[in-house]
């Protein structure tokens, strides 16, 4: 692996070995490769810290037990990895922090539906790009809808994302940020985010259920709610319902809590800018805290 320094600002690693991101190989036996058999987080760092790591981490090794994966490592040690590729990637003056991925597949064997036998040691891999926050004040979303045909375990993070890969192709050439999957006229949430939305001075966020995931953001924003005294209704609403209600929200990692102006090239939210704008500086303001 050569070792120059003059890409690493994107840092790959894989079950040890670490280099520049272009340059890394994961075998065509690695059973994310056919199969997608795999689970995966994403998070933001900031100063070489991670933000809402533990929580991170803690849907990440119930989507391992889910899937049935024997990955070894505990938390510390996983940790301890992440932080390894962290520090080896240089920080990129044009971004205020770094995006890291992690996923680990059930191993490598030769192609077969089921697990290997005897089994194999899983697969860990790593990749740490430049990031930086969406400015929310700023930019606001434009959204699709679309049918929610993915499978029934949307709770789990798994690699398998054909449905969401889609529709975000469907959102991006209609010009759109994002899609919103919705079951029978019910919200369920997008294609890499969560959805929430505002309404008489509540926010209103679909139940935690298999329909959708547990996203690290729409917790935060949550838990941010109850600091500000807003009122929290954890109940599903209808397309209808998103369309006419004061704003709506995209929460995930990277964008934070997001507003949206329009969906399926209509005009939607901008009723309640103070609320939104009041969130979402309690949410950026607590990540720079816990990234300080």
């Amino acid at each position: 692996m050569k070792n120059s320094r003059t890409h690493m600002t994107e840092v790959g690693y894989y079950n040890g070995k670490m280099g520049p991101l272009s340059e890394m190989t994961v075998p065509m036996n690695d059973r994310a490769v056919f199969f997608g058999d795999g689970v995966y987080e994403a998070a933001i760092a900031r100063n070489k810290k991670i933000f809402a790591l533990s929580e991170h981490l803690d849907r990440f090794y119930a989507g391992l037990e889910f899937m049935e994966i024997n990955f070894t490592m505990n938390a510390q040690e996983l940790t301890n990895e992440l932080m390894k590729v962290l520090a080896y990637a240089e920080p990129n003056p044009g971004h205020s922090g770094q995006h890291i991925y992690w996923q680990v597949s059930r191993g490598t064997a030769l192609r077969k539906h089921a697990y290997p036998d005897p089994a194999v040691e899983p697969n860990l891999l790593i990749m740490v790009r430049p990031y930086s926050i969406a400015d929310m004040g700023k930019k606001r979303c434009k959204l699709i809808t679309r049918e929610d045909t993915r499978h029934g375990h949307c709770d789990i993070k798994m690699l398998n994302l054909i449905p969401n890969i889609l529709a975000a192709q469907a959102a991006s050439a209609a010009g759109c940020d994002e899609a919103v999957f919705h079951r029978d006229g019910i919200v369920t949430e997008c294609t890499k985010s969560n959805i929430a939305i505002l309404k008489n001075g509540a926010l209103w966020t679909a139940p935690l259920s298999n329909l959708i995931l547990a996203g690290v953001t729409r917790k935060q924003l949550i838990d941010r709610c109850a600091e500000l005294s807003v009122p929290v209704h954890e109940e599903a609403f209808t397309l209808k319902e998103m369309a006419n209600s004061d704003e709506i929200i995209v929460l995930g990692t990277g964008r934070m809590c997001m507003g949206v102006d329009e969906i399926d090239g209509k005009k939607a939210g901008g009723k309640s800018p103070e609320l939104l704008a009041k969130l979402q500086s309690a949410c950026l303001e607590y990540y720079l805290k816990e990234t300080e």
